[in-house]
């Protein structure tokens, strides 16, 4: 399907119909090609909007729309979905987890979704240290199997945890260890693979399996195959590996198939070489002037034979600090648990292997002490090697933001040089940025002089697309001068295959057109990519989005130059798919507990940001704001805010799905749980009075039932007790005087909760007493006149309402602002919506922003209220969830002090427990709350031993840990309050797992 290369001006700024509306013909064939399939394929077949519009895009900045997506379950299916492609004319697209930058992971035609049934270890020898897998296996995954036997898979790219196989296979793949390990094409062994006409080939060294022709051509060629190929370049991954074709190289099947970017065939199974894997490491963190100093730096550290040489600026770890997304930390503090880096404006990372920790440790002191830096230290510890890893894992994210939240892409992405040409190329290419009036920050393998940077392109104008052009055209020349590769790790797809004329000239370009119809006279397999390109400037994702600003609920202020841009917010998700984790136990942080949980892309953030896209688009996804696809998606989406923070560019999913529920339900009936949970706080008012009465109806079984029905409540949930006496009206009893209390001096607000005030008031008792203990006096807001902070609404999308409690809380509270106290929100969810919603719906309030910048967990308070004050003692061991909204919105230093302090050893669990407020409640979702229960919070508890305190801030994430194993856990406010001499009236119960 041809698509516009630019949207109309006169886009509506709201989503719309298609601008392209598609033809009956074509329609017809798309009908008669899915009919097709279904019959000769057992794997799936899905024609439908969401399945087309979750594939259009990877992490690249293109866009092609496919007519459909098949899920082989095998190689016969991969054969009878080939056969039947052909025989209607239809290219194919192989596709993995699509992280790949240059666009070369998008297509029309059909997309073969190689992750869904295809990834499978297939066997692992240990002797031969060899595998052989399925090319949907996630490169983690065989990582995992072969550790117990002391190796390893050598080439890790960034996305490690997510990539596959296959897909490093077409690109091949490189990573921080191919210093040490090669490329992927250095550790494939053999290949069985199909083409698009048909032939099954088995791969490896010499010409059996060859496709007809292939060896005539390249034996009619070596003079330019000898002389066309950049020497001494670890990184030569630009256009086809010809070269492992000549008689001195081997003449490698195999590896010439590495890197084909899915052009030549379909993969279906890989014999790869595994490596030993060092029993211990270390980090040679050096510190230097510039990235310039760094570079030229780097070469000089091979001989010493390191696993690594990555290098970055001090621009990017300060990028980490732009906008909303990242961890928002400095260049000092590079993570929990981390080092400081080195004085410096630029870094080395050099990581040194051995078969012990003080090996590994000798030989990073060597590194530093060879290295010269103008700073430097050796990391030994593992923590701390994760978290100055992080930084450099999430730079694929994190770098897509300037330091002032402007956006910056891909496109010229990942460029090699000859390592001792690294240090003259970037002041080359800091210099042309300059003259284009661009800005990037550069970092990537400098040990094999591959170089990634993310640039501030305007890739929405056509102004700014002409530049664009100009500058990669400009950037391309440089390379070639400096002797290097335009792609030194993910290929040339889309974004360079324009270019390759460039780097090779006119007869190699030649020589890779005539490979590449040897394998694929049809011209089924991607077309537009390597041979026969597309224009760079072709197919950019943006191209379809609206001109002008759609008009939108919340703030969005950090999207768009002036904020406020939904299609500047959606944009954010550039495709890394760091939410692409799935499984119980596949890792900390929280993003994304339904992908986790389901293993479908619709579910995970990258998949609803890519919905939304399209649904802006008005192409694939064509009812805009009615798109029942994009509320499909949305359903599963938790509100748990994980991605705010573990995404690398602070893609917020909960706030967009809010934004889309307040659209989606404009003018009509909302589901009943809306009505019911979404409107908590005015029914547990109203109900207060009747508490005991609708307790013991709720104990009923008919009666839980019918109230179940009607409340859009799922059957299998108990319908939460209310509280006998409200916090409240405990609370106006126990208190002093307000002047009383802030005449005492230290003073902070209280903030009544709902959960706090109805359902679990012995969480507001304990944090009194324990405030009261560390003469931290608590003033109330004014009797009588009840406060909310909107979580209920907002989770619902009834922003229209959210924003009238919003305004109403902020007339309430605007006497108590002006005593400037801290305001203590005991609840992690209502204080991440009065930190982050509350401004972000009222931005024309200058209030909310006081209001927020006030807000305090209650570990917080009582740091910056009571310095000096000594906890209890508790000395227990504890077990738990970090609140998945404290982790997003808040961070938990505070609280880990705090348990520190009063001797509570043992670290919480990240995740989410699955309830998130009304979404584990709701009717159809008890299933998929359960699991993300199952990912991490459950079995952490299980694992706990006698004695062990179980600690959850959340009320959702104490009421899934009594419905689901029947632990009592508890606030820490309790658990403190309980070491406390007085202990409270009624006592506290153990939570320690039963």
């Amino acid at each position: 399907m041809a698509e516009p290369e630019t949207h109309p001006a006169t886009t509506p700024t709201t989503p719309t119909a298609a601008t392209t509306p598609t033809t009956k013909a074509a329609a017809s064939a798309a009908t008669a090609l899915a009919r097709a399939l279904r019959a000769a394929v057992r794997g799936e077949v899905d024609f439908g909007a969401a399945a087309r519009a979750l594939t259009t895009m990877d992490a690249s900045n293109y866009r092609r729309v496919p007519v459909g997506v098949v899920a082989p379950r095998d190689a016969a299916d991969v054969a009878a979905a080939l056969a039947v492609c052909r025989e209607h004319g239809v290219p194919v697209v192989p596709r993995g987890a699509g992280t790949s930058i240059a666009g070369n992971a998008t297509g029309v035609g059909v997309v073969l979704d190689l992750t869904r049934h295809l990834g499978s270890l297939v066997s692992l020898d240990a002797e031969t240290r060899t595998a052989v897998v399925q090319p949907g296996i996630v490169l983690d995954d065989l990582r995992a199997a072969a550790r117990p036997y002391g190796l390893t898979f050598g080439p890790d790219p960034s996305t490690h945890s997510r990539c596959t196989l296959g897909g490093m296979i077409g690109n091949n793949a490189c990573g921080s260890h191919s210093v040490a390990w090669g490329t992927t094409a250095d550790n494939v062994r053999e290949l069985s693979v199909m083409t698009y006409g048909g032939d099954t080939l088995r791969l490896g060294r010499g010409w059996a399996g060859a496709p007809a022709g292939l060896r005539e051509l390249v034996e009619g060629s070596l003079a330019p195959l000898r002389t066309g190929f950049p020497a001494g370049l670890p990184r030569l991954i630009s256009g086809y590996a010809l070269n492992a074709l000549l008689p001195e190289a081997g003449t490698d099947l195999a590896r010439a198939f590495c890197g084909s970017e899915g052009t030549l065939g379909v993969v279906t199974e890989a014999s790869v070489r595994l490596v030993e894997a060092p029993a211990a490491r270390a980090l040679a963190v050096l510190g230097y002037p510039d990235e310039s100093a760094a570079a030229e730096a780097a070469s000089g550290l091979l001989p010493y034979g390191p696993l690594t040489v990555e290098g970055m600026a001090e621009d990017l770890v300060r990028v980490r600090g732009a906008g909303r997304g990242g961890s928002r930390q400095g260049i000092r503090g590079a993570g929990r648990g981390g080092h400081d880096l080195p004085r410096g404006g630029a870094w080395l990372f050099v990581e040194t292997g051995g078969a012990t920790p003080a090996e590994a440790r000798a030989a990073a002191m060597t590194v530093l002490g060879a290295a010269d830096p103008f700073d430097g230290t050796v990391v030994d510890d593992p923590a701390g090697q994760r978290a100055l890893w992080r930084v450099r894992e999430d730079a694929a994210g994190t770098a897509t933001r300037t330091p002032d939240g402007s956006e910056a892409w891909p496109g010229w992405e990942d460029c090699a040089v000859p390592p001792a040409r690294l240090g003259p190329y970037l002041r080359d290419f800091r210099t042309l940025l300059s003259e284009h009036g661009l800005r990037g920050t550069p970092y990537g393998h400098f040990g094999d002089g591959c170089i990634h940077v993310r640039i501030d392109f305007d890739l929405i104008s056509r102004d700014g697309v002409r530049r664009f052009r100009e500058f990669s055209r400009e950037a391309a020349a440089l390379v070639v001068a400096h002797g290097g590769s335009l792609s030194g790790e993910h290929g040339d797809g889309l974004a360079r295959s324009e270019l390759l004329t460039t780097m090779y000239g006119d007869e190699l370009t030649g020589l890779f057109r005539q490979f590449k119809d040897v394998w694929d006279p049809a011209g089924g397999m991607n077309p537009g990519v390597i041979a026969r390109p597309a224009a760079l400037d072709e197919n950019l994702r943006f191209s379809v989005l609206p001109r002008e600003r759609v008009e939108v609920a919340f703030g969005y202020p950090h999207d768009g130059p002036r904020g406020g841009d939904f299609s500047a917010a959606v944009r954010r998700c550039v495709g890394v798919a760091k939410c692409r984790v799935a499984g119980p136990g596949s890792g900390p942080g929280v993003m994304c507990p339904s992908y986790r949980a389901t293993g479908e892309e619709q579910h995970s953030t990258r998949g609803r940001a890519r919905l939304l896209h399209e649904m802006l688009a008005g192409e694939v996804v064509t009812d805009g704001w009615r798109s029942e696809e994009v509320r499909e998606a949305l359903d599963l989406c938790l509100s748990c805010k994980g991605c705010r923070s573990d995404c690398p560019v602070g893609v917020d999913m909960a706030t967009y799905k809010a934004e889309f529920l307040h659209h989606h339900y404009k003018g009509r009936r909302r589901p009943a749980a809306h009505y019911t949970m979404g409107r908590l706080p005015q029914w547990l008012r109203a109900a207060a009075p009747f508490a005991r009465v609708l307790n013991a109806a709720a104990r009923v079984p008919p009666l839980a039932g019918l109230a179940k029905r009607l409340g859009g409540i799922a059957p299998e949930r108990t319908i939460p007790r209310l509280a006998p006496e409200t916090f409240g009206r405990w609370l106006r009893q126990h208190t002093k005087d307000r002047n009383e209390v802030l005449a005492h001096g230290r003073a902070a607000i209280l903030w009544p909760d709902t959960f706090t005030e109805h359902l679990s008031p012995s969480v507001g008792r304990a944090a009194v007493r324990v405030m009261e203990a560390a003469g931290v006096g608590v003033v109330l807001p004014p009797q009588g006149r009840r406060v909310c902070c909107g979580l209920t609404y907002v989770s619902t999308g009834q922003l229209d309402r959210a924003r009238t409690v919003m305004r109403r809380t902020l007339d309430r509270m605007e006497p108590l602002l002006d005593l400037d106290l801290p305001i203590v929100v005991l609840e992690p969810s209502c204080a991440a919506t009065l930190t982050t919603d509350l401004p972000e719906l009222l931005a024309d309030d200058p209030r909310a922003a006081r209001l927020a910048a006030s807000v305090r967990t209650f570990a917080q308070a009582l740091e910056e209220c009571a310095p000096d004050w000594a906890p209890p003692r508790i000395d227990r061991p504890v077990t738990g969830q970090t609140h998945c909204h404290q982790h997003a919105v808040l961070g938990d230093t505070a609280e880990r002090r705090l348990r520190e302090r009063a001797g509570l050893v043992g670290e919480l669990q990240g995740g989410c427990c699955g309830l998130a407020g009304n979404f584990g409640f709701e009717r159809g979702h008890y299933e998929v709350s359960t699991a993300c229960a199952e990912d991490q919070l459950l079995p952490a508890v299980r694992a706990a031993g006698p004695g062990t305190a179980v600690l959850a801030d959340g009320y959702s994430c104490r009421t899934q840990l009594a419905e689901l194993g029947g632990y009592r856990a508890r606030h820490l406010a309790e658990v403190l309050a309980e070491g406390l001499p007085e202990r409270l009236p009624e006592g506290l119960p153990d939570a320690s797992p039963s």
